[in-house]
């Protein structure tokens, strides 16, 4: 009974690496067309490893903005998966040396998702959804990731073809699961408002960096409340 539901946690992690990695495409084709090259497209892909992140940094670069607003901006889409951190620490614990690094690395909202789907007291499943959601989206991912950035290199201008809107498809898909109460609605709208406002006298990377102090000041003066749990659609990681 527990390999087959070990087989459905795997047939899990599987269906959600597979329709997370298609994202990687048209990143990297996006890439390319941003400037970077196959090699620092990859190390992007490799070491940064949050979808979110790494489109906005794609994002401010081609759009012609400082490297230090494309970082600023990335760090600050990136926050969230020390908050999911907190919540798979009492399943990961102990661990120490690689193991944990590669942990970490793998801790994004998909392998939070699929391990904290599983019933609360079979650590076997959980352990099952992380290990192996985290590690197919991350191979998965950066396998399409180098295929989207070698058509990227064949295919010219990736607007052509309708990819640019990956990047507002992959934040909408963030965000869109956050937007069930009245303050994050009012924090979404908030933000927009800064954002658009700014966009027309301040470099690229500016007007994101701007609007997350929106959300800096309500998170400030809202009552605290434990960090969200990821849901399944919530891609790319």
């Amino acid at each position: 009974m527990a390999g087959v539901k070990l087989d459905a946690v795997r047939q899990q992690a599987l269906s959600v690496s597979l329709a997370t990695g298609a994202y990687g495409i048209s990143l990297g084709a996006l890439a390319i067309a941003a400037g970077l090259d196959v090699w620092q497209t990859m190390a992007l892909s490799l070491i940064v490893f949050s979808g979110g992140s790494q489109f906005a940094f794609i994002g401010v670069i081609g759009a012609g903005g400082a490297p230090l607003a494309a970082v600023g901006t990335s760090f600050f889409l990136g926050i969230r998966n020390g908050f999911y951190g907190v919540s798979l620490a009492p399943l990961l614990r102990p661990m120490l040396g690689l193991r944990r690094a590669w942990a970490a690395q793998l801790t994004i909202d998909e392998s939070t998702a699929v391990a904290l789907a599983q019933p609360e007291g079979d650590r076997a499943a959980r352990l099952a959804g992380f290990w192996w959601t985290g590690t197919g989206v991350f191979v998965a991912w950066n396998l399409l990731v180098l295929v989207g950035a070698l058509l990227g290199q064949r295919i010219g201008d990736p607007t052509a073809w309708g990819l640019d809107a990956a990047a507002a498809a992959a934040f909408l898909g963030l965000v869109w699961p956050r937007l069930s109460s009245r303050l994050a609605q009012g924090v979404a709208a908030g933000a927009a408002v800064m954002a658009l406002a700014l966009t027309p006298v301040t470099p690229a990377g500016v007007p994101i960096l701007a609007a997350a102090l929106v959300a800096v000041i309500a998170g400030w003066r809202a009552p605290r409340i434990p960090p969200p749990t990821p849901t399944l659609h919530e891609v790319p990681s």
